[in-house]
């Protein structure tokens, strides 16, 4: 190569400008990548935003949630809860000098369950009554003496009056042992066995009183009163026997106001016309 062609090769390359590349992202892509970043940044502001306000209505602190509170001896629920799954505690109780409302649109039922996971006793309170199964129960004052007490073999009411308000009183199928029957002050006392027997028995007697009113013993067939190794006594200032029969009258003819009360070997009672001697033996007929 001469001379005269190496200047011109190097005029060629001082002409040439050198070419410059960009890094980066521009254009519509870099205002999409903005509004991206932007959206995210929204997006966090309103998720804060409602994280707050729901710490704010949900009373969230670092003692519970809400109504809640966590305290040494368990959990502290104020004002009405509503449980939808059932619900296993220790002990529930009210605060102190508030009263304690279980609530339910069915029944509300209370099992007690042994170490083999077995009902031994239940109480349910439903829109049918109130309904309670065990072994015994047992109703007590609040001196700890005992009101009412129930199981298999008796019924104990403890209390010193039971009172029976209903309109036809008391019904037992059974005997009923009581040292005391008595009626409310100006109220009838009737002991009836419409279709049965009425027995009444004690060892050391049978005391019947009225004090300010009458004793009457209706019965639709024989009243019989019998002492088997005593007596029957009737004090009192008048002994009335109404509807006795009369015997015949006297062979005289006078019709006499005053009579005498024959006695047959069997115990009937009638009328006979006072004589000057007995005249029971004229109408000893009505004996038969």
């Amino acid at each position: 190569m001469t001379q005269e062609q190496c200047p011109h090769r190097n005029n060629v390359q001082s002409t040439e400008k050198p070419q410059v590349y960009k890094v980066g992202i521009y254009g519509w892509r870099k205002r999409c990548l903005y509004f991206l970043v932007l959206l995210l940044m929204i997006l966090i502001v309103v998720n804060l935003a409602l994280t707050i306000w729901i710490l704010k209505v949900m009373n969230f602190t670092i003692d519970g949630m809400g109504h809640l509170r966590i305290t040494e001896r368990g959990l502290k629920l104020e004002g009405d809860s509503e449980f939808l799954q059932p619900l296993y505690a220790k002990e529930i109780q009210s605060r102190p000098g508030s009263p304690l409302f279980l609530q339910s649109s069915k029944n509300v039922s209370v099992n007690i369950l042994n170490e083999k996971k077995q009902l031994v006793s239940q109480l349910i309170a439903g829109s049918h009554g109130v309904h309670a199964r065990g072994k015994m129960l047992e109703v007590k004052s609040s001196a700890g003496k005992l009101l009412f007490s129930a199981d298999d073999h008796e019924v104990v009411v403890g209390a010193e009056r039971l009172r029976v308000m209903g309109a036809e009183g008391a019904v037992f199928s059974n005997s009923v042992e009581t040292p005391h029957v008595r009626a409310e002050p100006f109220k009838e006392l009737r002991l009836e066995s419409p279709t049965r027997s009425l027995f009444m028995e004690a060892p050391k007697g049978v005391k019947i009183e009225a004090d300010a009113g009458d004793f009457q013993a209706t019965c639709r067939s024989d009243l019989r009163l019998e002492s088997k190794d005593g007596e029957i006594s009737l004090d009192a200032r008048k002994i009335k026997l109404l509807r006795l029969p009369e015997g015949k009258p006297s062979p005289s003819g006078n019709r006499q106001t005053v009579f005498e009360v024959c006695v047959c070997p069997n115990g009937k009672l009638f009328l006979s016309q006072a004589g000057t001697g007995s005249t029971c033996q004229i109408s000893s007929n009505l004996c038969l």
